[in-house]
């Protein structure tokens, strides 16, 4: 009896499926992209319509084999690779590479992995989709022309391995741009003044009075400003005799609303607030829930809807669902007159729905023996901002207490859950630098217009203005979705792109710009102005998204593009500033002949040459200040002595690395390379490896005993036995794909390491 055969990409995907669909199915994976872009050349043909130039993924021909055969021996296939770009792009190649003629093939989508779900798209089958495969085809070559055009350029000008994705660029300037605000603060000083007040005791009173804390607000009719502890002072003296009466008490309820429930940029946000995820951890996390886990005796189970999406829409039986549990739960109080629904932003494709549990009866308790801590913890964020989007607001009781005291106003507020509504389920997480999350400052005690008051204490504090917060990654994705930067499928590859490439780091949960970012920004800034601009980037999201749902042609867009980036490709191979040669200039000045001091790029980082370099050898590490300004940093001793006059050895660092100099120079010029603290492998040798430079600048390592021991590495060593042969130390090899890999010294062994990615485009 003939079979359907049933193609996605993942074989969890796979097992999940075959769960469900049991004995007329053969269900097959993929496992991701059969075709792509080379890794080895540029792959787009300019001179025929950006022609793109695939070829089978290395180690696919065998699946792909597989999948033809399947195909030849079933009566209809179907492709359900993920509902997305990236997805149709899957299933679009496997469709042209599985030769299935005279079989209808078709396009399925699953946005849950449910009995219900799955029935529902295998009875309404698509076709594919080709507007749709056309702007990720689109999206694809654009990112391989910025990735693969711009990359060798900032290898010859700055270092090899580095890259500029069409989007990473754009977010590391933001970052940049962020940076360069703190750095321009400059924090202003001023005061508050605070009473502490107790009111009498009524005669219904039993309970003591209780004091409380009011803020001065205003001054003779006007907002206080209080700049110098001298006028906080002197109001704190004017303030002590006076008499203090309640002016007017202010009571009103307030409607709290529950967030809506996640999209995939409000899933990574929230995330990294409470659970400390990266984006890609996020993302990698909701794609197991998404395909599917094993719960015991009930199989593999899909957990949430599809993790990738920009709507916040929901099914009429899902919102069903979680009204009914709501009630069963917690009452008919918690559950409001009819559903929520929450409008979508203008720019949201709505493909999908917004993340949500299949079913929401699969509490975070009843499978919590089956996840991992992260899998549960992710799956219980999302269960809860499910189910808290359909249940009743909170209900807060807002107080606010003027206080008269002569010409002067204080003020004090508090709030109260009157009726915590969602509140008893989930709140929404804050980044630092946000408004805070609390309602006030709790319960204040019963006053009345023109009560009097007694004074405790006043009390000045001093405070600064603060700078703009450094983004997280949360308030990045933000910052990116707002400005119409990325798309769902790749806010976690534009963050963990600038980090692995080192151009941002992540400190105590913010995001700062290495000094190697700072200069990537400010060469593509001066060089490729259009690239990392924001404007011109949202508008070319915008009108990717327009081949996708309006059927727009992607020929003119890419012409368009590549009109203008080809002038500035070729300008900036002239005139982009060389880091390795003349290097970026600075404000300072050379101490030993006054010519400007520039940055320059060697293989060990960023230090300060004379730009009279060769006739001047001067050169120094740098950082920045506060205020983002170069400053040179003074030499290191070392504790050892010259050999030629005997002063002390400093540590210095020059185009080809650190070295050690005389601090006599220059009367003095004796060098030496500084240790490794790696010893020479060489049995019996009691020396250590140390940097040197032969001919022609070409860096090496070998021995201190040299020429008792001729140890040498062409490559960095790193101090790693090889597993193969026991050999005491790797050494680092730089291949042609700009990527650094491990390899044994022993000609013999063929042991080496992964290597890392080339130039590949990052978005």
């Amino acid at each position: 009896m003939s079979k359907s055969l049933l193609i996605v990409e993942s074989p969890t995907k796979a097992k999940t499926l075959g769960r469900y669909l049991g004995k007329d199915f053969i269900v097959k994976a993929s496992v991701g992209h059969v075709k792509d872009l080379p890794k080895n050349k540029l792959g787009i043909n300019l001179e025929q319509g950006f022609e793109p130039e695939y070829q089978i993924i290395r180690g696919k021909k065998k699946v792909l084999t597989e999948l033809h055969s399947a195909a030849v021996a079933a009566d209809a296939v179907y492709l359900g690779p993920d509902p997305d770009r990236e997805g149709e792009a899957i299933a679009w190649h496997i469709a042209e590479e599985i030769r299935a003629k005279n079989k209808p093939i078709y396009r399925v989508l699953f946005y849950e992995l449910t009995q219900k779900a799955i029935q529902e798209a295998l009875s309404h089958p698509q076709q594919l989709n080709k507007s749709l495969y056309e702007a990720q085809q689109a999206r694809r070559i654009l990112d391989r022309l910025v990735g693969y055009l711009i990359s060798p350029i900032l290898w010859e000008k700055v270092k090899r391995g580095l890259s500029a994705g069409r989007v990473q660029s754009v977010a590391l300037r933001l970052i940049c741009n962020r940076e360069r605000e703190i750095q321009k603060f400059d924090a202003e000083e001023y005061w508050t003044i605070e009473a502490q007040l107790i009111g009498a005791p009524g005669e219904a009173d039993k309970a003591p009075p209780r004091s409380f804390i009011s803020h001065l607000m205003q001054c003779h009719k006007k907002k206080c400003k209080i700049s110098t502890g001298r006028e906080a002072e002197h109001l704190l003296e004017v303030l002590r005799p006076l008499s203090f009466v309640v002016e007017s008490v202010e009571r009103k309820n307030r409607k709290k609303n529950p967030a809506p429930p996640f999209i995939t940029s409000t899933l990574q946000q929230d995330a990294a607030r409470k659970l400390r995820f990266s984006a890609k951890q996020t993302m990698s996390v909701a794609q197991k829930l998404y395909e599917g886990l094993e719960l015991g005796e009930e199989g593999a189970v899909g957990l949430i809807t599809y993790m990738r999406t920009d709507s916040t829409r929901l099914s009429q039986e899902a919102v069903q669902a979680a009204r009914v549990y709501i009630e069963e739960t917690w009452g008919k109080n918690y559950l409001p007159g009819k559903p929520a629904i929450f409008k979508s932003k203008s720019s949201a494709q709505d493909a999908h729905e917004a993340i949500r549990p299949t079913d929401v009866r699969r509490t975070p308790q009843s499978i919590s023996s089956f996840l991992t801590r992260e899998q549960l913890n992710l799956y219980t964020l999302i269960w809860k901002r499910f189910v808290a989007c359909q249940m009743a607001p909170a209900i807060i009781a807002q107080t606010t207490i003027d206080i008269a005291a002569g010409d002067f106003i204080f003020r004090s507020t508090g709030s109260v859950v009157e009726f915590p509504g969602f509140m008893t389920l989930y709140v929404e997480g804050q980044d630092n630098g946000d408004a805070a999350a609390g309602d006030g400052e709790g319960y204040l005690p019963e006053l009345a217009k023109g009560q009097s008051l007694s004074l405790l204490d006043l009390i000045s504090k001093q405070h600064f203005t603060q700078p703009p917060p450094r983004f997280s990654e949360a308030s990045l994705i933000k910052e990116l979705e707002e400005l119409g930067i990325g798309r769902p499928s790749t806010y976690a590859t534009i963050l963990s792109t600038i980090m692995d490439r080192e151009y941002v780091r992540l400190e105590k949960q913010r995001l700062y710009p290495s000094e190697l970012g700072w200069l990537i920004d400010g060469l593509l800034v001066e060089n490729f102005p259009n690239i990392v601009d924001v404007d011109f980037t949202a508008k070319l999201e915008k009108n990717l998204d327009e081949i996708e749902h309006e059927g727009h042609s992607s020929s003119k867009l890419l012409t368009e593009f590549y009109d203008q980036f080809s002038k500035d490709l070729d300008a900036a191979q002239t005139n982009m500033l060389n880091l390795k040669g003349m290097g970026w200039p600075t404000d300072l000045k050379c101490p030993q002949c006054e010519r400007p001091l520039h940055i320059r790029w060697s293989r060990n980082g960023p230090f300060i040459t004379c730009s009279g370099y060769p006739e001047c050898s001067f050169s120094s590490d740098y950082v920045r200040d506060e205020k983002g300004n170069v400053k040179l940093v003074e030499a290191q001793p070392t504790g050892e002595t010259c050999e030629k006059c005997g002063r002390p050895m400093i540590l210095k660092r020059g185009r080809y690395g650190t070295f050690l100099a005389c601090s006599g120079y220059p009367e003095c010029k004796s060098t030496r390379s500084p240790s490794s603290g790696i010893p020479c492998p060489r049995e019996g040798c009691a020396g250590e490896l140390v940097e040197r430079v032969g001919k022609g600048g070409r860096r090496f390592y070998g021995c201190n005993k040299y020429p008792e021991c001729k140890t040498v590495f062409w490559g960095k060593p790193v101090q790693k036995k090889c597993p193969l042969c026991d050999s005491p130390v790797l050494v680092e090899k730089v291949t042609k794909r700009s990527g650094v890999k491990l390899v044994c010294p022993n000609a013999s062994c063929k042991y080496e390491e992964k290597e890392r990615s080339g130039p590949e485009e990052a978005d």
